[in-house]
C-alpha cells in the first residue's frame, strides 16, 4: 500500500513537470509565431481558427506517441501479468482511455496560452515589423 501511495505521488510529480515542460514549449513556439498569427488574423483568420492552429500542433505528437506506445505496452503489461498466480485480462478500452487522458492533460497545458495569443489584437504583433 505505502508503494503504491508512493508510486502515484511519484507519477504526479512527474506529470507536473511534464505539464511545466509542454507550457514551456507553448510559450516558446507562440512567440516565435507572433508575426505569422498576427498575419493570419489580419488576413480574416478567428480565433476559433488560431485556437485550432496551436492545439492541433501540440495534439499531434500526443496522438503518434499514442499510437505507438500502445502495442508496446499491451505486450509488456501482457507479459508481466501472465507472471502471476491470478492472471488478469487487459481491456481494450484501457489504452485509448489513457491516451484520451494524456491529450487533455497535454490541451489542458497548453490552452490557456493559445486562448490568449488568439485573442489578441494583429496590430500588437505586427507593431514591431
Amino acid at each position: 500500500m505505502k508503494q503504491g501511495e508512493a508510486f502515484a505521488v511519484f507519477a504526479g510529480i512527474a506529470m507536473l513537470l511534464a505539464c511545466l515542460g509542454l507550457f514551456g514549449v507553448s510559450l516558446s513556439t507562440t512567440s516565435r509565431r507572433t508575426k505569422e498569427i498576427g498575419i493570419r488574423k489580419a488576413m480574416g483568420a478567428r480565433d476559433g481558427d488560431i485556437l485550432t492552429l496551436l492545439l492541433w500542433q501540440f495534439a499531434k505528437p500526443v496522438l503518434w506517441a499514442n499510437l505507438l506506445a500502445w502495442p508496446v505496452a499491451w505486450w509488456t503489461m501482457n507479459r508481466w501479468l501472465s507472471g502471476f498466480a491470478y492472471h488478469v485480462d487487459l481491456d481494450p478500452w484501457m489504452f485509448p482511455a489513457a491516451g484520451a487522458t494524456a491529450l487533455l492533460i497535454a490541451l489542458a497545458a497548453v490552452s490557456g496560452q493559445a486562448i490568449l495569443v488568439a485573442r489578441q489584437k494583429p496590430v500588437r504583433a505586427l507593431r514591431y515589423e
